[in-house]
């Protein structure tokens, strides 16, 4: 199992549960880094069931928006589902005006967005 630095990675049956790091997820070098550890997720290790827990996420730049995109075309290229949770209202909000809470499946809380992938 690889070794992240940017995600902390968890398995729930078959969902790979991904909590992030960094409250403030801004910086280049950084989004670099977790957009690979992400990509690695589904690249490398072969995971097809994903679940992005935003809990500890304060804010998120537009260009941490653009791996989130590309994550999202990566596991469906895969045949496999993301899933997102967790997210505060203010980066929630993000997502409406962008519209990509029509493109990712959002759900409230971690364990409804779970319950989603059995549904």
């Amino acid at each position: 199992m690889a070794t992240y630095r940017r995600i902390d990675v968890s398995k729930l049956g078959e969902v790979s549960v991904v909590k992030f790091v960094d409250k403030k997820i801004l910086e280049e070098a950084g989004i670099q880094e977790l957009g690979a550890e992400l990509f690695g997720l589904v690249e490398l290790e072969n995971r097809k069931t994903i679940l992005l827990n935003f809990s500890g996420v304060e804010f998120l730049s537009s260009a941490a928006l653009g791996k989130l995109i590309t994550l999202d075309r990566k596991v469906k290229a895969n045949k496999g589902r993301l899933k997102m949770s967790n997210i505060r209202p203010e980066i929630f909000e993000v997502f409406q005006v962008t519209k990509l809470n029509k493109v990712f499946d959002i759900r409230g809380e971690e364990s409804e967005a779970i319950a989603a992938f059995t549904a």
